[in-house]
């Protein structure tokens, strides 16, 4: 558990529970409470009476759950006290073992083959709970977000505010904020590799040398896809439910308050503008996968027609060769050239001009070239 005290110009990591419930809040910022789900479930007794000192109001239990829960989908929901956004992330895994253990939901693993980098995902959810002054987040055992924003934050505090122009954030929400548009930053880096992968995947569906039979790969890949949509989808439910949340809020007291509200729902709105990117990449890939499949078929089906014309067209070259021959081998005795010393030689010479003919006719009219690729 990491426990941090911000101002508006300073930020540092505080100890414990215990030495923060000492100390209480600080004069003009707020605390913020970050923790791991096994250490939220374990200390939760712990964490509730610090929020009953320091807010008067202690987490509902349907909220406990809710923060507890690592198959809930992103979602907003509201007391009278504090609000809930738990929003899942899309990360790429962690290899080890401590990470599937606690908290890990990853994409449905496919079979050998396809991008493997659908297989890296990560989409467990991250818990808030935001109060007037003070931010409880639940994070996976494995975040790296968490991680990543605290060490900018005290990166931050140890420099000159006044010379960086690092500006620290101005209440619990803000920092809520701050930490989803890191999470949704964070795939919005995997599209290269993504975006790559299925390129390449594309180009050996439509190789026409290759033999493509991981149909199965291909179908876990679309139906991973579909689920990166449908969890994109929830973010983006979630977001704008806050926005409309954050409509509703009492009209500030002081202009210092009012311009803080205002860069609330700017911050809002460009986290949801970097969502709906996330949605129109993910809509983009599956449509692109889906595209490919029917390229295939239509390239699969374009040279099986090149392949029949071709044997149509020799059959056809072959068929009055076959009837002379078929003529010739009548067994009467008149047959005209029968009994001349050269007859079998006329006949040769009249199938070739035959065939030639019919091949030069064919080939004028392209059926027996070969199609372009």
């Amino acid at each position: 558990m990491r426990i941090f005290q911000i101002q508006s110009t300073a930020a540092n990591e505080g100890d414990d529970l215990a030495n923060l419930l000492a100390h209480g809040l600080p004069d003009n910022g707020f605390v913020w409470i970050s923790c791991t789900s096994k250490q939220f479930e374990a200390q939760l007794p712990a964490i509730q009476q610090c929020l009953l000192q320091l807010c008067d109001q202690p987490l509902l239990d349907l909220h406990v759950s809710d923060l507890l829960n690592n198959q809930l989908p992103s979602h907003y929901d509201y007391t009278s006290q504090y609000d809930v956004v738990v929003f899942r992330r899309l990360a790429a895994a962690s290899a080890t073992a401590g990470s599937l253990a606690h908290g890990s939901t990853q994409m449905p693993a496919t079979s050998k083959g396809g991008p493997p980098i659908l297989r890296r995902i990560d989409t467990s959810p991250v818990g808030f709970a935001i109060f007037d002054r003070v931010l409880l987040s639940v994070h996976p055992s494995d975040c790296a977000v968490r991680d990543t924003y605290a060490s900018k934050l005290m990166q931050a505090a140890s420099t000159d505010v006044r010379t960086t122009g690092t500006r620290f954030p101005s209440n619990p929400a803000d920092l809520m904020l701050r930490i989803v548009n890191l999470m949704v930053d964070g795939y919005l880096a995997l599209r290269r590799e993504l975006t790559h992968q299925l390129d390449h995947w594309q180009t050996e569906l439509l190789n026409p040398k290759a033999r493509f039979a991981n149909w199965s790969a291909l179908l876990d890949a679309r139906l991973a896809l579909h689920q990166l949509d449908e969890i994109c989808e929830d973010q983006r439910s979630c977001i704008q439910d806050w926005i409309e949340a954050i409509k509703t809020w009492p009209e500030a007291d002081s202009p210092n308050d009012a311009r803080e509200r205002e860069l609330l729902q700017v911050r809002s709105r460009d986290v949801l503008e970097h969502i709906e990117r996330v949605v129109h990449h993910v809509q983009r890939l599956e449509q692109s996968a889906e595209t490919a499949v029917q390229m295939h078929f239509s390239a699969q089906s374009h040279r099986t027609n090149d392949i029949m014309r071709t044997l149509t067209s020799l059959t056809a070259i072959f068929l009055p060769l076959n009837l002379i021959a078929a003529i010739f081998g009548m067994n009467f005795d008149s047959i005209p050239l029968l009994h001349l010393h050269s007859g079998f030689w006329w006949a040769m010479g009249g199938m070739l001009v035959i065939a030639s003919t019919l091949s030069l006719v064919f080939w004028r009219k392209r059926y027996i070239s070969r199609t372009g690729r």
